[in-house]
């Protein structure tokens, strides 16, 4: 018996570790590519069950295209943020199926990536990279009203901030330049892009030599809690013979071309304006918080499933990239907020919530004995909710039941705390 065939994953940390369990299902090896010395914090340990080896990179590009020769892998795969322009490095050296380093920056960079579309004719936002606070402040009042500010390389909505006045953008622009990104390194630089109104929404893609095909799509619903505009609180499914699916879906395709997509998982979110879509940014990388455990459940598929697909089996990628889903059920998940900061003795209403018909799972990041915080950003999310089910009527009532539990009354604190 030969040589299995193998596969190598850059950074696969949190829940898109779940890739590798996927490949190997699938009857692949995987080795595990570590792009930095040391994981980051915010990823937690690695996870290194299953891999045949672990590859963890020592500053010398040279001796890792040696390593992974060595490990005949047969692919290079990206599995977060952090890796994506390593993985175009690698792929391209090693000559293997990638999207190449032509573009690289444009997928990792905000700033690059609005002007990679701008020079593609995909219609886009204004925005200005800035060097200063006072150039910042300057381009805050020429465009007015509220803007957006935020690194221009991060994730998971680190640093972002909704200013509605130029003193407010200043101060963002401090924060940020002042503390490390969310993966343990300096900030670069900062990005100010023009507020967009409308309804955003998350298209999940995978690319095979160029053919895109979207595995789900999810309509985010927000509001204002704990000072922090704009908040994700939840999202429901958009089914495909939705207008505003195939809305989003057309402009994700245009996206994916101008950025270079010719192999892989993207993540995209997209606001629907009364102009039409709008980029808002996109990750060359696989959707993180277990949403591919929900799309299964969703359509049938999900980004991990088809990425596999693409590299292992790419025909049969390529025949099924333009048929309908599979399931065609409906779909929410819930991100929940705390207003409270001390130790958790407990959660006295997600009984109700797990009795609900469409649910089927809550995770707890936080659990009874230990110190809950304020929800200012995703770090601090308490509790995830899934829920799924084929009638709509019944998605919707439940999502709304989930939503109107979360609050004050759902979380006990020792008083005092």
């Amino acid at each position: 018996m030969g040589n299995p065939r193998t596969i190598a994953l850059v950074d696969p940390y949190g829940a898109v570790n779940k890739v590798g369990q996927a490949f190997r299902e699938a009857g692949l090896d995987c080795v595990r590519v570590q792009s930095t010395p040391q994981v980051p914090p915010s990823y937690g340990p690695a996870d290194l069950t299953g891999y045949r080896d672990n590859l963890v990179h020592d500053g010398t590009f040279e001796h890792m295209v040696e390593r992974l020769a060595e490990a005949g892998a047969e692919a290079v795969v990206v599995g977060s943020e952090l890796g994506v322009e390593f993985t175009d490095r690698l792929n391209e050296a090693l000559g293997l199926p990638g999207n190449g380093t032509a573009l690289s920056e444009a997928r990792r960079d905000k700033y690059v990536q609005i002007e990679a579309l701008r020079a593609a004719g995909v219609p886009t936002t204004r925005q200005e990279r800035v060097g200063s606070p006072h150039e910042l402040a300057a381009w805050h009042r020429s465009v007015g009203g509220r803007i957006v500010v935020k690194p221009v390389r991060s994730a998971r909505n680190d640093g972002v901030s909704f200013c509605d006045t130029a003193e407010e953008s200043v101060a963002a622009y401090h924060r940020i330049m002042s503390r490390d990104s969310v993966f343990d390194v300096p900030n670069e630089g900062v990005v100010a892009q023009e507020y967009l109104r409308g309804v955003e929404f998350v298209v999940n893609t995978v690319s095979c030599r160029g053919r895109h095909r979207i595995t789900d799509v999810w309509r985010y619903q927000k509001i204002t809690v704990n000072g922090v505009r704009d908040r994700i609180n939840g999202m429901t499914s958009v089914p495909r013979d939705d207008a505003d699916w195939h809305a989003v879906a057309e402009y994700s395709y245009r996206v994916l071309d101008a950025l270079g997509i010719l192999w892989g998982p993207v993540h995209l979110e997209v606001m629907l304006t009364g102009a039409g879509p709008r980029l808002i940014e996109a990750g060359a990388r696989l959707c993180g918080a277990d949403v591919a455990r929900y799309a299964v459940l969703l359509t049938g598929e999900s980004q991990i499933g088809r990425t596999v697909q693409a590299y292992a089996d790419p025909e049969r990628f390529l025949e099924e990239a333009g048929a309908p889903y599979a399931v065609d059920n409906h779909g929410a998940m819930a991100f929940f907020a705390s207003p409270y900061e001390g130790v958790l003795r407990g959660y006295p209403h997600i009984g109700l919530i797990e009795e609900l018909e469409s649910c089927r799972g809550v995770t707890q990041r936080f659990k009874p004995g230990e110190r809950l915080v304020r929800t200012i950003d995703d770090e601090g999310e308490p509790v995830t909710v899934g829920l799924i089910h084929q009638d709509r009527s019944v998605l919707l009532q439940d999502f709304a039941t989930v939503c109107y539990l979360d609050g004050f009354g759902f979380y006990d604190v020792e008083p005092g705390h």
